[in-house]
């Protein structure tokens, strides 16, 4: 049995996303053969570069499964594109109208009128209840992707969120009541945001990345995802989850005897963000610090060309390579991870280097 993994560039300059694509089965064989996947798809412009990607590599113009890990716009807009123009067996979407009244109310012939929604969350909603009509039209069938949900051929498996998580996080979501504290973090990051970034000295033994990073309700809402590639090689997609939901999801799999130390590839979340990871969890879903060069899987970030120094983080990359797990970045070009694969006209992939320096 062979894989395929995507991972398209998404973006312009400093605006990115997650477009993902990935098959499964015997890849030189026909495609009853193999599991076609989708992870979120970008912007709407990358739904097209997404369609055309599977028709000529994958030659097919059948999807088995499609994901939205969460509704942002750098995630979920392609999605529509990819649902009008292939043939889509099941749609993974979360409805977090179907969960709470205070979503539910914001909507009114069929998009958000509430005024005193943040325009963030009213792209957001707005295109996830567009993505959801848009199936209910194509007859595509519509399953929340919460914990322990696995398509029918048992492949790919939702690992968090549970409901009960999720349901946490709705009156955290923007525009929605928030609590206190989260609205002093936004302050925070906002002032943040206007200072110069400063840098400061790391090594191999001394890391500067800490478990403090804050991530909004909607990014912890993220479907974090576990693809089974062989027996024992799984993947794992972690969408812009940030510390508590990974926290929550690894809870879970060492409950349920899971063997993290068969996960040989990971997504970074968030495009790298230091917001999304602390070493606490890396120590726990990745593994404990090696030696120089030593590996021990793969990892991949989805990054804008000109992300740095957010997305990806020198402090995050760092932080995967000090436990075996060289992160491969987008930052304008395709990438693949691949096993018992057609050539396509492979180019090796360099990871990003071990820095000397990273943002404080």
């Amino acid at each position: 049995m062979g894989y395929d993994v995507d991972f398209l560039p998404v973006g312009e300059g400093e605006r990115g996303g997650d477009a993902i694509a990935l098959r499964i089965g015997d890849l030189f064989g026909n495609r009853d053969e193999q599991f076609v996947v989708v992870i979120d798809g970008g912007f709407k412009d990358t739904g097209e570069e997404l369609v055309e990607h599977i028709k000529n590599y994958y030659k097919t113009d059948r999807v088995d499964l499609v994901i939205s890990t969460h509704p942002d716009a750098d995630h979920a807009g392609g999605l529509e594109v990819l649902l009008d123009k292939l043939k889509v067996g099941c749609l993974w979407m979360h409805q977090p109208w179907n969960h709470t009244d205070d979503i539910a109310e914001m909507f009114k012939d069929g998009r958000v009128s509430d005024a005193s929604v943040s325009e963030s969350l009213r792209r957001s909603l707005d295109s996830a209840r567009s993505l959801e009509t848009l199936a209910k039209r194509k007859g595509v069938p519509i399953v929340e992707p919460f914990r322990d949900i696995s398509d029918a051929s048992r492949r790919a498996f939702v690992a968090g969120p549970s409901i009960n998580f999720y349901e946490s996080l709705l009156p955290g979501f923007r525009g929605t009541p928030e609590p206190k504290e989260e609205l002093g973090f936004l302050e925070r990051g906002f002032r943040a945001g206007a200072e110069v970034i400063r840098k400061i000295a790391e090594s191999w033994d001394f890391e500067t990345l800490d478990d403090s990073g804050e991530t909004t309700a909607e990014n912890n809402s993220s479907a974090i995802l576990l693809i089974k590639a062989a027996d024992d090689n799984w993947l794992l997609f972690t969408g812009d989850a940030g510390i508590p939901a990974l926290s929550d999801t690894t809870d879970w799999l060492e409950t349920i005897g899971f063997d993290l130390s068969k996960i040989k590839f990971i997504q970074v979340p968030h495009h790298g963000s230091q917001r999304n990871v602390g070493p606490s969890i890396l120590d726990r879903l990745v593994g404990s610090k090696l030696g120089h060069n030593e590996k021990k899987m793969t990892t991949f970030v989805s990054s804008p060309k000109d992300g740095n120094p957010k997305h990806p983080s020198k402090k995050v990359i760092n932080a995967f390579r000090r436990r075996g797990a060289p992160v491969h970045a987008t930052q304008g070009s395709s990438k693949c991870h691949f096993a018992n694969s057609p050539d396509r006209g492979w180019q090796t992939s360099t990871p990003l280097p071990f820095y000397d320096e990273v943002e404080e």
